[in-house]
């Protein structure tokens, strides 16, 4: 069994209205059909929704806390299973404190399947300029970065990347050629890239990727972008449902916060996230049944992988 966990940072479940929310106005034909003709909204009075091939769930991230969950305490808490913004007194972002640090430190996902002999890995590839700046301690890895090198986990590299081992922020590698000058970078289409995601999940037990360009979307405010972006997502999702076997795995895809499915505001939701679980019924119903708030995740994996 396999459990391929996309994770979209600031992607809350909003309203069906299409001029506030992207995901009510961009076409997403693939989700669209997850969700037997629905956009991914709130779904008011339908939720959970179990359908064909996915199930879909309300998930809490707001954790008992006052204020707007932020992305560091909401990361830790999916990693962990443990309620950090309880445990630290407050949500706190975007890059973790020296407090959930220790925590990140002590336990994760990540380190408790590699202590079992489970394989995992963060297939997001960085660039050299990344890892120079933590190196020189001018950057600090997010939460989900630092939970991966914590298990000893290596970053993907730009070798990582040509060699088709990895998969940028983006998904097709065209960030690199515009932003970072990586014009030796192959360009994949969105389908190709999710075949890539495919691919490179039958290597591992869990297979993580986070695209953070949903948060940063989100608190651009930009509705042409959010949607340009919502459908080169689609896209990559139906290359990867193409070639997914669900009899052999799920795909979870979740977020910290709501941000992007409310662009009336530049800030953080509180509105619960999604927990989207695509594979056969038998797998899909008793995981998605569980999840509650995002402190549920992690005890969700690790109980099915047997951990």
């Amino acid at each position: 069994m396999r459990l391929l966990f996309l994770f979209l940072d600031g992607v809350g479940l909003g309203d069906d209205d299409p001029d506030l929310n992207p995901f009510a106005r961009a076409r997403m034909p693939n989700l669209v059909n997850l969700l037997a003709g629905q956009c991914l909204h709130a779904l008011e009075g339908k939720l959970p929704f179990h359908g064909v091939r996915a199930s879909l769930v309300p998930i809490d991230a707001c954790l008992g806390i006052p204020g707007l969950p932020q992305s560091a305490s909401g990361q830790a808490t999916l990693l962990t299973g443990e309620n950090i913004p309880k445990l630290i007194g407050e949500h706190y972002g975007p890059k973790p404190n020296a407090a959930i640090r220790a925590i990140l430190e002590s336990d994760n996902i990540f380190k408790r399947l590699q202590t079992s002999g489970q394989r995992a890995a963060l297939i997001n590839a960085f660039p050299n300029g990344y890892f120079a700046g933590i190196q020189s301690g001018k950057r600090l890895p997010g939460a989900i970065a630092m939970a991966a090198r914590g298990a000893k986990i290596p970053l993907k590299t730009e070798a990582d990347l040509l060699a088709g081992n990895a998969l940028s922020a983006d998904f097709t590698a065209s960030g690199w050629h515009e932003h970072l000058d990586y014009t030796h970078i192959p360009i994949l289409t969105p389908a190709e890239a999710g075949g890539r995601l495919a691919a490179l999940a039958e290597g591992y037990e869990l297979t993580f990727f986070e695209y953070w360009l949903s948060d940063a979307l989100g608190h651009r405010r930009d509705m042409v972008a959010a949607c340009e972006r919502l459908e080169e997502f689609d896209a990559m999702l139906g290359g990867l449902l193409k070639t997914w076997d669900d009899d052999q795995g799920l795909i979870l895809i979740t977020s910290d916060h709501g941000n992007l499915e409310d662009l009336s505001t530049r800030r953080h939701t509180n509105n619960p996230v999604p927990g989207l679980v695509i594979g056969a019924a038998g797998l899909r119903h008793p995981f998605s049944e569980r999840l509650h708030n995002l402190a549920d995740i992690a005890p969700a994996i690790r109980d099915f992988f047997a951990v």
